[in-house]
């Protein structure tokens, strides 16, 4: 994992450098000399002095030199110590938090609007964006409609409070009329409207077992019918939608093909991404990973930008951004904030 050289522990010249040396580097993408630092610092040193600094952060491990050279560029350590120590970060003017919102309608479907904020993520920060869809377990259940079909099917309509619409077909052991399901379809409502997905499945367990021995024929129909319309199957499981995998072909330090290849492997098998979002649900705010904080080889060249977002306080997924460690942090860093924000708003609105 990346070592981190806290602050205090290297002077405040070092540091100046250190920040002067990561914000050109960012901005051009070539190892910086010492007669560059010497230009932008605004200090008046000798060039002995420049580099016996940066001889003191490259024995750090906070700046190496390329071998073709002779100036500096900053190791995964540096960006750290840059993020957490260095990083001026101004909030969005007003101007673009209007253009984001514009951007993410909230009259389209739940998967639209996170379709959208992917797309976004992308074209605001010429990075690839992505959007973990809304986990379904914690969406919470608005209304559910049972419809008779053809012998014993019925078709289970489940409306999510982030106004997603999931069908499911059962299989009953009788032929139900219409009246019956709509006495079935009132009853689930009644008892579980409100709770989320993984509270309902717990409770209707519960609720099996505590009146079992009492319950009448309908409740125990409406029952058998809830613990298989709420039963966890494949589409529960997680998606994640990435936008703008192109845009890291315009970074020389992932665009070997080879690098390219790696990364886009990663996107379209989507489980490594996954892994990764899932371990930001439950941290409040931005996350930032840097080389290998992600914990996978194939991203060890880039560093990702995540926020989860809400709906109604209860966090429902993750977003964020991915491109190479040289990235513009403190534009970066307030485009993923607010657009986790107004993610959060536009699904509510639709629930």
């Amino acid at each position: 994992m990346v070592s981190r050289a806290p602050a205090e522990q290297i002077s405040e010249r070092a540091q100046h450098f250190l920040k002067v040396l990561i914000e050109r580097y960012i901005r051009d993408g070539q190892p910086v000399g010492s007669r560059t630092l010497a230009r932008d610092s605004g200090l008046d040193l000798s060039p002995a002095t420049i580099r016996n600094v940066m001889a003191d952060l490259e024995e750090l491990g906070l700046v190496a030199s390329p071998h073709t050279s002779a100036g500096r560029v900053p190791t995964a350590a540096g960006y750290r110590l840059f993020v957490d120590s260095l990083l001026s970060i101004k909030p969005l003017n007003r101007k673009t938090v209007d253009q984001l919102q514009q951007q993410l309608p909230s009259a389209n479907t739940p998967g639209e609007i996170v379709e959208s904020a992917s797309r976004l993520l992308s074209s605001m920060t010429r990075l690839a964006g992505v959007v973990m869809v809304p986990k379904r377990n914690q969406e919470r259940v608005r209304q559910i409609e049972f419809v008779p079909l053809s012998g014993t099917r019925v078709l289970a309509v489940l409306v999510t409070s982030a106004g997603e619409i999931l069908n499911r077909i059962i299989e009953t052991g009788r032929r139900f009329e219409r009246s019956e399901l709509e006495q079935l379809s009132n009853y689930i409502t009644e008892h579980y409207a409100g709770h989320d997905l993984e509270s309902v499945r717990r409770l209707v367990l519960d609720d099996m077992q505590a009146t079992r021995e009492r319950m009448d024929d309908l409740m125990a129909e409406a029952l058998r019918m809830a613990q298989v319309t709420f039963s966890t199957d494949a589409e529960d499981e997680a998606d994640v939608v990435v936008s703008g995998q192109t845009n890291l072909m315009d970074f020389d330090e992932l665009a070997r093909m080879d690098r390219l290849r790696e990364l886009f492997e990663v996107f379209a098998e989507k489980q490594q991404m996954l892994h990764l979002l899932d371990r930001c649900l439950e941290v409040d705010g931005v996350q930032i990973y840097i080389g290998e904080e992600s914990g996978y080889e194939t991203l060890r060249d880039c560093s990702i930008i995540t926020s989860p977002y809400k709906v109604d306080d209860e966090v429902v997924g993750v977003l964020g951004v991915i491109g190479p460690t040289r990235l513009p942090y403190d534009k970066v860093i307030p485009i993923v904030d607010v657009t986790a924000q107004l993610l959060g708003a536009a699904l509510k609105f639709r629930s």
